[in-house]
């Protein structure tokens, strides 16, 4: 039997973060073949995986970065059991550079990030990995890409909540981008503009509009313009270049991006937050 010693133990967490009595084991089982010890170690998290599976793994981090060029913004969402392993400094460095890898792999959705390599490891093989090692349920659950003339990101304090906002011209302040970024993080808008809201949401709230209007004792020809008249209010509030800039009320985002440039306007954005 092979003989472990410290700086084989040592060498195996370099290799793989495992704790020190998890590697030493590890090594001795495989007879000191680093190799096999890695495999080892990876079927542990598998088997840890596998156990947790019914488990639910709700807390975790929103990160959100955008590429060197920022043409390209992504979010990842990486999530765990409990709030203690989701504030440790690994865990978040696990996220950042599983992000980092996407920017540069620039993978098409969700199932394709899970398949981008990190660290020489595929980022599903080295979640499950990092998983075993803690004894929690890791797991990718979410990725969404903004591409634009420019894109901003923006994580909200605590790495809960993030936000994507793609922009129509680049070599603005970044503060202006800064801005619209924390305005979609705070006021949660569904769509750019009143042109993007879903047919569906359109229908639904001009009926929502209609019903308030006959509860009040509207007459009933008066309750289709009354539904239209709340349909605006709506798209003033939920539509992000037409609510009010939170830093401004007396601007909406249009106005504030326009005084900026004359041809500026927010494009696109993805907001995302862990449900906690």
């Amino acid at each position: 039997m092979s003989t472990i010693n410290a700086a084989d133990v040592a060498k195996l967490r370099r290799m793989t973060g495992a704790g020190m009595m998890d590697c030493k084991k590890a090594l001795e089982e495989a007879a000191g073949d680093f190799e096999k010890a890695q495999e080892i170690i990876r079927k542990r998290g598998q088997a840890i995986a596998n156990k947790r599976a019914d488990r639910e793994a709700t807390e975790g981090v929103v990160l959100a970065r955008s590429t060197a060029d920022g043409k390209t913004g992504m979010i990842i969402a990486l999530n765990c059991e409990t709030d203690f392993v989701a504030k440790n400094a690994d865990f978040i460095a696990l996220g950042y550079s599983i992000l980092d890898a996407a920017l540069k792999a620039n993978p098409a959705d969700l199932e394709g990030l899970r398949e981008i390599m990190v660290g020489g490891k595929k980022a599903a093989d080295l979640v499950l990995e990092k998983s075993g090692i803690t004894g929690e349920k890791f797991e990718l659950s979410y990725f969404g890409k903004v591409e634009a003339a420019a894109v901003h990101p923006y994580i909200h304090p605590g790495n809960k909540l993030a936000t994507l906002v793609g922009f129509s011209k680049a070599a603005i302040d970044v503060q202006v981008y800064k801005d619209v970024a924390m305005q979609v993080a705070a006021m949660n808008p569904v769509s750019v503009d009143k042109e993007d809201v879903p047919e569906k949401i359109l229908v639904q709230e001009l009926e929502i509009g209609r019903e308030q209007a006959r509860r009040e004792g509207k007459p009933e020809e008066m309750i289709d313009k009354i539904a239209q008249g709340k349909l605006n209010k709506f798209f003033k509030e939920s539509t992000l270049m037409n609510q009010e800039f939170i830093k401004d009320n007396k601007l909406t985002i249009r106005q504030y991006l326009e005084s900026k440039d004359k041809a500026l306007k927010a494009t696109a954005f993805i907001r995302y937050t862990l449900n906690v």
